[in-house]
Protein backbone atom coordinates (compact mmCIF):
# COMPACT_ATOMS: atom_id res chain seq x y z
CA UNK A 1 0.00 0.00 0.00
CA UNK A 2 1.91 3.41 -0.95
CA UNK A 3 1.37 6.60 0.92
CA UNK A 4 1.10 9.95 -1.42
CA UNK A 5 4.13 12.28 -0.39
CA UNK A 6 2.60 16.20 -0.36
CA UNK A 7 5.06 18.65 -1.47
CA UNK A 8 4.57 22.13 -1.10
CA UNK A 9 6.35 24.46 -4.72
CA UNK A 10 5.62 28.33 -5.47
CA UNK A 11 5.01 29.66 -8.88
CA UNK A 12 5.58 33.31 -9.57
CA UNK A 13 2.81 35.33 -10.08
CA UNK A 14 2.15 37.15 -13.45
CA UNK A 15 3.65 40.15 -12.60
CA UNK A 16 6.86 39.30 -10.57
CA UNK A 17 9.03 39.77 -14.12
CA UNK A 18 8.27 43.28 -14.45
CA UNK A 19 8.73 43.76 -11.18
CA UNK A 20 12.18 42.31 -11.24
CA UNK A 21 13.10 43.71 -14.29
CA UNK A 22 12.31 47.49 -12.95
CA UNK A 23 14.55 46.26 -9.55
CA UNK A 24 17.31 45.10 -12.12
CA UNK A 25 17.00 48.22 -14.30
CA UNK A 26 17.56 51.03 -11.43
CA UNK A 27 21.19 49.10 -10.65
CA UNK A 28 21.81 48.82 -14.45
CA UNK A 29 20.30 52.33 -15.46
CA UNK A 30 24.15 53.77 -16.23
CA UNK A 31 25.45 51.28 -18.36
CA UNK A 32 22.28 51.28 -20.47
CA UNK A 33 22.51 55.09 -20.43
CA UNK A 34 26.69 54.55 -22.18
CA UNK A 35 25.79 51.92 -24.37
CA UNK A 36 23.33 54.24 -26.05
CA UNK A 37 25.90 56.95 -26.44
CA UNK A 38 28.32 54.65 -27.91
CA UNK A 39 25.43 53.15 -30.57
CA UNK A 40 24.60 56.73 -31.41
CA UNK A 41 28.08 58.01 -32.50
CA UNK A 42 28.82 58.24 -36.09
CA UNK A 43 32.03 56.90 -36.00
CA UNK A 44 34.06 55.16 -33.07
CA UNK A 45 35.79 58.21 -31.61
CA UNK A 46 34.97 56.62 -27.29
CA UNK A 47 35.03 53.59 -25.88
CA UNK A 48 33.03 53.26 -22.78
CA UNK A 49 35.14 54.51 -19.90
CA UNK A 50 35.60 57.44 -22.19
CA UNK A 51 32.18 57.65 -22.94
CA UNK A 52 31.10 57.35 -18.91
CA UNK A 53 33.69 60.53 -17.84
CA UNK A 54 32.75 62.57 -20.99
CA UNK A 55 29.08 62.32 -19.52
CA UNK A 56 30.32 62.53 -15.80
CA UNK A 57 32.26 65.66 -16.86
CA UNK A 58 30.08 67.61 -19.02
CA UNK A 59 26.36 67.14 -16.24
CA UNK A 60 27.63 65.35 -13.25
CA UNK A 61 26.74 61.91 -11.92
CA UNK A 62 23.05 62.39 -11.75
CA UNK A 63 23.50 62.52 -15.79
CA UNK A 64 24.45 58.68 -15.70
CA UNK A 65 20.41 58.44 -14.48
CA UNK A 66 18.71 60.17 -17.48
CA UNK A 67 15.94 58.71 -18.60
CA UNK A 68 15.83 56.20 -15.26
CA UNK A 69 11.52 57.02 -15.58
CA UNK A 70 10.79 55.84 -19.09
CA UNK A 71 13.22 53.13 -18.25
CA UNK A 72 10.93 51.85 -15.72
CA UNK A 73 8.01 52.48 -17.78
CA UNK A 74 9.60 50.31 -20.57
CA UNK A 75 9.75 47.48 -17.90
CA UNK A 76 6.68 47.80 -16.37
CA UNK A 77 5.04 46.98 -20.40
CA UNK A 78 7.71 44.98 -22.16
CA UNK A 79 9.16 43.44 -19.73
CA UNK A 80 6.12 42.56 -17.82
CA UNK A 81 4.32 41.50 -20.89
CA UNK A 82 6.47 38.98 -22.18
CA UNK A 83 7.19 37.54 -18.12
CA UNK A 84 3.53 37.16 -18.03
CA UNK A 85 2.68 35.73 -21.45
CA UNK A 86 6.11 32.85 -20.87
CA UNK A 87 5.58 32.49 -17.24
CA UNK A 88 1.96 32.01 -17.50
CA UNK A 89 1.77 29.53 -20.08
CA UNK A 90 5.02 27.51 -19.07
CA UNK A 91 3.25 26.99 -15.86
CA UNK A 92 -0.21 26.25 -17.43
CA UNK A 93 1.48 23.49 -19.77
CA UNK A 94 3.63 22.02 -16.29
CA UNK A 95 0.64 21.56 -14.63
CA UNK A 96 -1.03 19.17 -17.14
CA UNK A 97 1.97 17.05 -17.28
CA UNK A 98 4.67 15.45 -16.14
CA UNK A 99 8.28 17.28 -16.49
CA UNK A 100 9.47 20.45 -17.98
CA UNK A 101 8.55 21.88 -21.56
CA UNK A 102 10.85 21.15 -24.34
CA UNK A 103 13.23 23.70 -25.30
CA UNK A 104 11.65 24.26 -28.49
CA UNK A 105 8.51 25.41 -27.48
CA UNK A 106 10.01 27.46 -24.36
CA UNK A 107 11.77 29.20 -27.63
CA UNK A 108 9.11 29.27 -29.36
CA UNK A 109 7.13 31.03 -26.42
CA UNK A 110 9.71 33.37 -25.55
CA UNK A 111 9.34 34.33 -29.27
CA UNK A 112 6.00 34.97 -29.12
CA UNK A 113 6.10 37.17 -25.07
CA UNK A 114 9.54 38.90 -26.67
CA UNK A 115 7.24 39.95 -30.05
CA UNK A 116 3.85 41.04 -27.70
CA UNK A 117 5.91 42.72 -24.57
CA UNK A 118 8.02 44.65 -27.38
CA UNK A 119 5.48 46.12 -29.35
CA UNK A 120 3.59 47.28 -26.42
CA UNK A 121 6.44 48.58 -24.87
CA UNK A 122 8.01 50.36 -27.87
CA UNK A 123 6.70 54.08 -27.32
CA UNK A 124 8.60 53.59 -23.76
CA UNK A 125 11.55 52.41 -25.32
CA UNK A 126 11.19 55.25 -27.47
CA UNK A 127 11.25 57.77 -25.05
CA UNK A 128 14.00 55.89 -22.70
CA UNK A 129 16.66 56.40 -25.71
CA UNK A 130 15.43 59.90 -26.50
CA UNK A 131 15.85 61.10 -22.91
CA UNK A 132 19.99 59.31 -22.88
CA UNK A 133 20.88 60.50 -25.88
CA UNK A 134 19.54 64.01 -24.90
CA UNK A 135 22.74 64.37 -22.57
CA UNK A 136 24.97 64.52 -25.31
CA UNK A 137 23.22 66.84 -27.57
CA UNK A 138 23.63 70.74 -27.81
CA UNK A 139 21.46 72.22 -25.15
CA UNK A 140 19.47 74.07 -28.12
CA UNK A 141 18.73 70.53 -29.70
CA UNK A 142 17.78 69.17 -26.66
CA UNK A 143 13.80 67.34 -26.10
CA UNK A 144 14.01 67.80 -22.76
CA UNK A 145 11.39 66.01 -21.52
CA UNK A 146 10.45 66.12 -18.22
CA UNK A 147 9.78 62.18 -17.60
CA UNK A 148 8.77 59.27 -19.81
CA UNK A 149 4.58 60.35 -19.47
CA UNK A 150 5.46 63.84 -20.77
CA UNK A 151 8.07 62.26 -23.66
CA UNK A 152 5.08 60.04 -25.23
CA UNK A 153 2.83 62.71 -24.85
CA UNK A 154 4.75 65.42 -26.45
CA UNK A 155 5.77 62.81 -28.88
CA UNK A 156 2.04 61.95 -29.66
CA UNK A 157 1.31 65.88 -29.95
CA UNK A 158 4.29 66.72 -31.71
CA UNK A 159 5.10 63.89 -33.84
CA UNK A 160 1.80 62.09 -34.14
CA UNK A 161 0.73 58.23 -33.11
CA UNK A 162 2.95 57.12 -35.91
CA UNK A 163 6.15 58.11 -34.44
CA UNK A 164 5.27 56.48 -31.02
CA UNK A 165 6.05 53.19 -32.94
CA UNK A 166 8.54 54.23 -34.98
CA UNK A 167 11.54 51.20 -34.92
CA UNK A 168 8.36 48.25 -33.43
CA UNK A 169 9.31 46.33 -36.03
CA UNK A 170 13.12 46.33 -34.81
CA UNK A 171 11.96 46.42 -31.02
CA UNK A 172 9.44 43.78 -31.27
CA UNK A 173 11.77 41.74 -33.27
CA UNK A 174 14.89 42.63 -30.61
CA UNK A 175 12.26 41.58 -27.82
CA UNK A 176 11.60 38.07 -29.52
CA UNK A 177 16.09 36.99 -29.24
CA UNK A 178 16.16 38.66 -26.21
CA UNK A 179 13.55 37.00 -24.80
CA UNK A 180 14.97 33.85 -26.46
CA UNK A 181 18.43 34.19 -25.02
CA UNK A 182 16.78 35.33 -21.29
CA UNK A 183 13.71 33.24 -20.40
CA UNK A 184 14.36 29.33 -22.68
CA UNK A 185 17.85 30.05 -22.21
CA UNK A 186 17.49 30.46 -18.29
CA UNK A 187 14.86 27.91 -18.09
CA UNK A 188 16.74 25.06 -19.65
CA UNK A 189 20.38 26.41 -18.31
CA UNK A 190 18.60 26.12 -14.60
CA UNK A 191 17.07 22.61 -16.02
CA UNK A 192 20.62 21.45 -16.65
CA UNK A 193 22.60 22.58 -13.01
CA UNK A 194 19.94 21.27 -11.40
CA UNK A 195 19.83 17.55 -13.38
CA UNK A 196 23.80 17.84 -12.35
CA UNK A 197 22.59 17.04 -8.98
CA UNK A 198 25.11 19.09 -7.45
CA UNK A 199 23.17 22.04 -6.84
CA UNK A 200 19.67 23.27 -5.32
CA UNK A 201 17.18 25.71 -6.32
CA UNK A 202 19.28 28.64 -4.58
CA UNK A 203 20.66 31.63 -5.35
CA UNK A 204 23.86 30.00 -6.68
CA UNK A 205 22.09 28.09 -9.64
CA UNK A 206 19.92 30.79 -10.46
CA UNK A 207 23.24 32.97 -10.63
CA UNK A 208 25.06 30.56 -12.96
CA UNK A 209 21.64 29.86 -15.26
CA UNK A 210 21.22 33.65 -15.24
CA UNK A 211 24.58 34.30 -16.66
CA UNK A 212 24.66 31.82 -19.47
CA UNK A 213 21.15 33.17 -20.50
CA UNK A 214 22.71 37.00 -20.60
CA UNK A 215 25.61 36.13 -22.68
CA UNK A 216 23.23 34.24 -25.33
CA UNK A 217 20.46 37.25 -25.12
CA UNK A 218 23.32 39.60 -25.97
CA UNK A 219 25.29 37.28 -28.38
CA UNK A 220 21.58 37.11 -30.34
CA UNK A 221 20.73 40.80 -30.37
CA UNK A 222 23.26 43.02 -30.51
CA UNK A 223 23.04 43.62 -34.47
CA UNK A 224 19.50 44.32 -34.17
CA UNK A 225 20.01 46.71 -30.98
CA UNK A 226 22.57 48.73 -32.79
CA UNK A 227 19.84 49.59 -35.82
CA UNK A 228 16.90 49.62 -33.60
CA UNK A 229 18.75 52.01 -31.75
CA UNK A 230 19.95 54.16 -34.92
CA UNK A 231 16.05 54.52 -35.81
CA UNK A 232 14.65 55.54 -32.74
CA UNK A 233 17.45 58.21 -31.97
CA UNK A 234 17.18 59.65 -35.62
CA UNK A 235 15.35 63.01 -36.35
CA UNK A 236 14.13 61.74 -39.78
CA UNK A 237 17.58 60.90 -41.68
CA UNK A 238 16.51 57.08 -42.17
CA UNK A 239 13.76 56.38 -44.42
CA UNK A 240 13.00 52.85 -43.12
CA UNK A 241 14.76 49.47 -41.39
CA UNK A 242 16.08 48.77 -44.55
CA UNK A 243 17.66 52.36 -45.24
CA UNK A 244 19.33 52.02 -41.60
CA UNK A 245 20.39 48.77 -42.15
CA UNK A 246 22.34 49.67 -45.71
CA UNK A 247 23.90 53.10 -44.19
CA UNK A 248 24.80 50.68 -41.02
CA UNK A 249 26.35 48.36 -42.99
CA UNK A 250 28.42 50.71 -45.03
CA UNK A 251 30.23 51.27 -42.00
CA UNK A 252 31.41 47.79 -42.15
CA UNK A 253 30.31 44.54 -40.54
CA UNK A 254 31.47 45.73 -36.92
CA UNK A 255 29.43 48.67 -36.77
CA UNK A 256 26.72 45.97 -36.08
CA UNK A 257 28.65 44.81 -32.65
CA UNK A 258 29.26 48.12 -32.23
CA UNK A 259 29.53 48.27 -28.03
CA UNK A 260 28.97 44.80 -28.04
CA UNK A 261 31.70 44.83 -24.11
CA UNK A 262 29.31 47.74 -22.70
CA UNK A 263 26.08 45.54 -24.00
CA UNK A 264 27.25 42.63 -22.37
CA UNK A 265 27.94 44.15 -19.08
CA UNK A 266 25.02 45.80 -19.00
CA UNK A 267 22.42 43.06 -20.19
CA UNK A 268 24.44 40.47 -18.33
CA UNK A 269 24.74 42.22 -14.73
CA UNK A 270 20.94 42.94 -15.74
CA UNK A 271 20.05 39.75 -16.36
CA UNK A 272 21.07 38.17 -13.34
CA UNK A 273 19.56 40.96 -11.46
CA UNK A 274 16.12 40.29 -12.97
CA UNK A 275 16.19 36.51 -12.28
CA UNK A 276 17.82 36.40 -9.08
CA UNK A 277 14.89 39.41 -7.83
CA UNK A 278 12.82 37.14 -9.78
CA UNK A 279 13.65 33.97 -8.16
CA UNK A 280 13.31 35.84 -4.68
CA UNK A 281 9.92 37.16 -5.06
CA UNK A 282 8.84 33.10 -6.19
CA UNK A 283 10.01 31.97 -3.22
CA UNK A 284 8.77 34.41 -0.99
CA UNK A 285 5.68 35.83 -2.26
CA UNK A 286 4.89 33.37 -5.19
CA UNK A 287 1.57 31.31 -5.27
CA UNK A 288 1.77 27.79 -3.00
CA UNK A 289 0.73 24.80 -4.74
CA UNK A 290 0.69 21.67 -3.55
CA UNK A 291 1.68 18.35 -5.53
CA UNK A 292 1.34 14.48 -4.93
CA UNK A 293 4.76 12.76 -5.75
Amino acid sequence: MGFEVMAEKRVSRWYFGGLASCAAACCTHPLDLIKVHLQTQQEVKMRMTGMALRVVRSDGVLALYSGLSASMCRQLTYSMTRFAIYETVRDKVADGKQGPMPFYQKVLLASFGGLTGGFIGTPADMVNVRMQNDVKLPPELRRNYAHAVDGVIRVWREEGIRKLFSGASMASSRGALVSVGQLSCYDQAKQLVLGTGIFTDNIATHFIASFIAGGCATVLCQPMDVVKTRLMSSKGEYVGVIHCLRDTAKLGPKAFYKGLVPAGIRLIPHTVLTFIFLEQLRLYFGIRVITST
